[in-house]
């Protein structure tokens, strides 16, 4: 009996490089060099760096807006910005701009039938994803009065309106506050639970540990690090416990044993929250389960 057949990579990219030309005969600007990824179907993959990185150009390069100088790019096996890859793609830009006079409900009517969506399948589309994404009761509003965060999870709902297998988000809780930021990332986790690939691009470290299976690491167009982040931060020579509930005499009787076994570096820590939690936790009425 063969085995069954490995599933196709969402993204695979081999010796991807993007060189831009500077005007005025100053040369050129080598945004991305030689950069190799393979990402899995259902995976949460975070493109990590400071501005200028090559992370947006990784994502452009994905889309199709930009060509390779050299090297290839493949969604689902297809070529990146082939008619066949961008219908599975669903994009957030870093700083989505929708016409403020519309509506958040007229938005997503209006770029569904854009994406080919049927005015019947928009009919429930609509209302399913406002009610995803938390702004049902602000879909009749208008663009105008909306917060940045909300204006973040009006793209994210508009990047969904076809289904995509595949969202390539670009910052997509930069400007946003701590609790737009947490409703945005419960959203990925939400739709890796429906089993979509999720590639976003932060330089925020502390928000990428919560949500992403693998990340990439880059510094000035090159790949540093890549791995999953257990095995990326963790401290080899270096062991916790947890023990909830632990009385004071046995923590005395752990304490003394591990100094009769010869480890003098023993430390107790007790653990804490981070402020994020802590602050979302104090607010009224915005004590959230993750999805």
């Amino acid at each position: 009996m063969n085995p069954s057949p490995l599933p196709v990579p969402a993204v695979e990219v081999e010796k991807l490089t993007k060189i831009y030309p500077l005007h005025w005969r100053r040369g050129s600007l080598l945004a991305l060099e030689d950069l190799d990824l393979s990402i899995g179907q259902g995976e949460i993959f975070g493109l990590l760096g400071p501005n200028g990185s090559g992370k947006s150009t990784t994502m452009k390069l994905l889309l199709g807006l930009a060509r390779p100088s050299r090297g290839t790019a493949r969604v689902f096996g297809h070529p990146a910005g082939s008619m066949d890859a961008r219908k599975r793609l669903g994009f957030l830009p870093e700083n989505p701009y929708f016409p403020q006079f519309l509506s958040g409900r007229e938005v997503l009517r209006y770029y569904g039938r854009l994406s080919g969506v049927s005015a019947d399948t928009l009919t429930g589309r609509v209302g399913e994803l406002l009610d995803l994404v938390g702004l049902e009761k602000a879909g009749d509003r208008r663009l105008r009065t909306y917060s940045k965060g909300m204006l973040q999870r009006i793209g994210l709902a508009q990047a969904l309106l076809h289904d995509p297998d595949l969202l390539l988000l670009d910052e997509p809780t930069a400007g946003v506050d701590p609790l737009g930021s947490r409703q945005i990332r419960d959203l990925m986790l939400l739709m890796k639970k429906r089993g979509k690939t999720v590639i976003f691009s932060s330089h925020l470290l502390e928000q990428v540990e919560e949500v992403a299976d693998r990340v990439a690491i880059l510094h000035q167009g090159r790949k540093l690090s890549e791995g999953r982040l257990e095995d990326l931060l963790a401290i080899p020579e270096e062991t916790d416990f947890r023990i909830r509930g632990l009385r004071p005499e046995t923590e005395a009787r752990i304490q003394s044993l591990l100094r009769d076994e010869g480890y003098q570096d023993v430390q107790t820590v007790r653990p804490r929250m981070r402020l994020e939690d802590f602050f979302i936790r104090v607010l009224p009425g915005k004590n959230k389960e993750k999805p």
